[in-house]
């Protein structure tokens, strides 16, 4: 039999082997570098793979720790953990729910902009789910609200911290889109192309993380016109009202400010991502000290919570190195190349496909396994078909945001499952992000017409 189609068939197998591995419940990264190592065995048994392709692993696994950019994430981990840990959350959450109380649906539309909040102070779904989940789900049930579209504001509220910045998903996507784009642009013949940097993705998730948030506020708008029962309104004492302005400048202004300063600085160019983000870190320290809430404790909570997330997405991305070693040394890159070329509609549909493929693996993967194992390979030929790199990563964030909605395997279900009383049914949660997922996939359809909503920021800007 060819070589080339031996390497093609096992680099194929190696990849839905990764995934039957994974959907066993085996841990990530030891799948993905353990399955990688014995497809590698198999294909230096039939010739077409060499071992002496894993010393560029070394060089690799250096350039991830000394890479400037890469130090932003723990960086912004830990300004969200820190915010969260320290009850700043959880008060600005309280006095959101406070400042719209008196209006029909004044508690989803608080969950909805806190929501917001949390995703550009922590970028992490899980802790962002989790939180609203334990604060706002009893005092949105306790005010006589539907528990379908509670659980379903909470999670895709969420899932907002997968597109708006300063999300840690888009600081991995713009490092290996920028070294991809240029790659691609010299094997064209452009040597001095334009880069791609954390500051573009930021510039171009903007405004369609606010026109999603936008989408979630007119559906409860909507709800408390049409059927105010689901979403009553919660109407302030009058005893609390003339301190409420001033719980709201309290709880609200200070952290507004921080991510304020902190998007601002690297969307204005004034810091670079990893200086905003220390910026962050600190300011968010400075904020727990402010209202009392700085503790030993918290501190210690912060610090070990931010170095095992961090731990977990880097031991991801090194499993996924040598994933990408094995598939690429083996045919995979041109198998996908073929399997690409082939399909109706050229760039776009080649774009519909890998999206439906990424929404598909957003059931059974996590965002930081989908694009380690799927970006490096899918985007060489993606930006060789002309596609905007930043429209490109935009569009992934958002993909992948539906998929965690998306039931019955959706991340965001199971997170909100977890601390959701008994009360609540899995059925009530699932039909609760019906009408969020369909918003989703107004929002990618709108994205795909109007790819423009992602590119003029960045134009502006830089």
């Amino acid at each position: 039999m060819d070589p080339i189609l031996i390497g093609e068939i096992l680099s194929g197998l190696m990849f839905f082997g990764v995934i039957g591995m994974l959907m066993l419940g085996f841990p990530v990264a030891f799948t993905l570098a353990g399955t990688s190592l014995i497809f590698g065995l198999i294909g230096s048994w039939f010739g077409v793979f060499d071992f002496s392709n894993f010393t560029s692993l070394a060089g690799r696994y250096i350039g991830f720790m000394t890479n400037e950019v890469l130090v932003a994430v723990p960086l912004f981990i830990f300004m969200g953990v820190m915010l969260e840990r320290s009850q700043i959350a959880e008060q600005l959450l309280l006095t959101m729910g406070k400042l719209f109380g008196n209006l029909r649906g004044g508690l989803g539309i608080s969950v909805v902009l806190v929501g917001a909040l949390l995703a550009a102070s922590t970028g992490v779904i899980g802790a962002t789910v989790v939180t609203m989940g334990l604060i706002s789900l009893p005092a949105m049930m306790r005010a006589g609200y539907d528990p379908k579209l509670a659980t379903g504001v909470i999670c895709a509220s969420g899932t907002l911290g997968q597109i708006i910045p300063p999300s840690t998903v888009l600081i991995f996507m713009a490092d290996m889109l920028s070294g991809i784009h240029s790659q691609v642009q010299m094997s064209k013949g452009n040597f001095a192309p334009d880069p791609v940097s954390v500051g573009d993705l930021f510039a171009g998730a903007f405004l369609p993380g606010l026109m999603m948030v936008g989408l979630y506020l007119s559906w409860i708008i909507i709800k408390a016109i049409f059927d105010p029962k689901s979403c009553p309104a919660t109407p302030v004492p009058l005893e609390e009202r003339g301190q409420l302005m001033k719980e709201v400048l309290t709880a609200f202004l200070p952290p507004l400010a921080l991510i304020v300063a902190v998007l601002g600085s690297i969307l204005g160019g004034i810091a670079t991502p990893t200086e905003a983000a220390s910026v962050g870190a600190v300011g968010a320290a400075v904020l727990a000290a402010l209202k009392w809430r700085l503790s030993w404790k918290v501190v210690k909570e912060a610090t070990v919570s931010t170095a095992s997330i961090t731990s977990m997405i880097f031991i991801i991305l090194f499993g996924a190195s040598v994933f990408s070693i094995v598939f690429r040394q083996m045919g995979g890159d041109h198998l996908v190349h073929q399997f690409l070329d082939g399909m109706p509609g050229g760039a776009v549909g080649a774009m519909i496909v890998i999206m439906l493929i990424m929404f598909v693996l957003g059931f059974i993967l996590d965002t930081f396994e989908i694009i380690f194992i799927v970006i490096p390979i899918t985007a060489p030929i993606l930006l060789m078909l002309d596609i905007d790199p930043i429209w490109l990563g935009v569009m992934v964030g958002v993909n992948l945001q539906t998929s965690f909605l998306t039931p019955p395997f959706g991340f965001a279900l199971f997170y909100l499952r977890g601390v959701a009383p008994a009360t609540v049914t899995t059925g009530q949660i699932y039909k609760g992000v019906i009408p969020f997922v369909i918003l989703q996939i107004v929002a990618i359809a709108i994205l795909f017409i109007f790819p423009e909503i992602v590119t003029w920021l960045p134009k502006q800007l830089y």
